[in-house]
């Protein structure tokens, strides 16, 4: 069985930086699916916080609909929600929590007609078969999968949405020390999804977006990428600070670094974390989220390796980014890779397109 995994791919941004709305790249990842038996969109598939949902479907619904002829009748598509399209699944999760279903398995499939938004993509990608899987699924008894949006409850990075968490702790408790479930992870995260999603739908077009760019550009100057002006550089200097207060007043646990190589590190970590609280027994664990591609060559194995033992695999995104692409497209943030799980083999990693243009 031949499954191909694409992260990331935020159809519906403004601006237009999700690049498989592009001709070429979309081209390529139709032609590079083609005769795989599943497709996975791991996460984050639409741009739920930068506009209306209609207007987002609308958007994003000839990139599915080119996707699905790719793979024809005899192929599957599987989405994963993650955080930017939370909401596409937000009510059949209200709906179980309200029956008093069972706790949220690793594996839970909600199937093709779970939502009305859910209904109109089974639509767009026929005449493939369409399937809803969360918050993750095996794509083989050795390979689990899931967005990654849950290290945002364990990361060390300084994040609108792990401050956000930080805060939510107050209110529903910390996370256990272990044995989590997925419910425990969604009880600091859910609020928050729902708020900026219905902050997406009320607000001016492009509310979500020029923040999302804000915070980019903020970042760059804290961690001194590019040049820095005087203001920058006194920012900069008073981060350390900052981050200690946010420490005292118990959002932490916070590092002040914002390094490139943090970045990954404490993505890393964190998603280390994740699998060995939810108890996630597999040799590899597949994610998104971070848009960091890897492991590339070059990187530390043991980086990539968790504590519990699981090699992760990240199978990076399909957004033109250039704040943080630098180096063109030897970037591991720049877009237009997926993740191949075939056979008996290890995952791979392999580029679809080299211009995002």
């Amino acid at each position: 069985m031949r499954t191909i995994v694409v992260s990331d791919l935020h159809l519906g941004t403004r601006g237009a930086r999700d690049v498989l709305r592009r001709a070429g790249p979309l081209a390529a990842l139709a032609a590079a699916v083609e005769g795989a038996d599943r497709l996975v969109l791991l996460g984050d598939a639409l741009e739920l916080r930068h506009g209306p949902l209609h207007e987002v479907l609308g958007a994003a619904t000839p990139v599915l609909a080119a996707l699905g002829a790719a793979l024809g009748p005899g192929g599957e598509i599987v989405l994963v929600p993650g955080n930017h399209d939370h909401a596409l699944l937000a009510p059949w999760l209200q709906e179980r929590a309200e029956a008093g279903a069972a706790p949220l398995a690793l594996d839970e499939r909600a199937g093709p007609h779970a939502t009305a938004a859910l209904r109109r993509i089974a639509e767009a990608v026929a005449p493939a078969r369409f399937d809803v899987a969360y918050p993750g699924l095996w794509l083989r008894e050795d390979v689990y999968a899931l967005h990654g949006h849950y290290i945002d409850r364990c990361v060390t990075l300084p994040t609108f949405e792990r401050l956000s968490a930080g805060v939510m702790n107050r209110v529903v408790g910390r996370l256990p020390v272990a044995g989590a479930t997925p419910e425990d992870f969604e009880a600091g995260l859910a609020p928050l999804y729902a708020w900026m999603h219905t902050v997406a739908q009320t607000t001016s077009p492009g509310w979500a977006a020029s923040r999302q760019s804000t915070s980019a550009k903020t970042w760059q100057a804290l961690a001194g990428a590019g040049p820095r002006r005087l203001r920058a550089r006194a920012a900069a200097a008073g981060f350390p600070l900052a981050i200690a207060g946010l420490n005292r007043a118990g959002l932490g646990p916070l590092r002040a670094e914002l390094s490139g190589e943090e970045l990954r590190r404490a993505g890393l970590a964190a998603m280390g974390e994740v699998v060995r609280l939810l108890g996630i027994d597999a040799p590899h664990v597949v994610f998104g989220h971070t848009h960091r591609a890897g492991p590339l060559p070059g990187d530390d194995e043991g980086e990539w390796r968790t504590p519990t033992g699981a090699a992760l695999h990240n199978a990076g995104c399909w957004i033109d980014e250039p704040i943080f692409a630098t180096g063109g497209p030897s970037s591991p943030y720049w877009g237009g890779r997926m993740l191949v799980v075939e056979g008996a083999e290890a995952p791979r990693l392999e580029r679809v397109v080299t211009k995002l243009g």
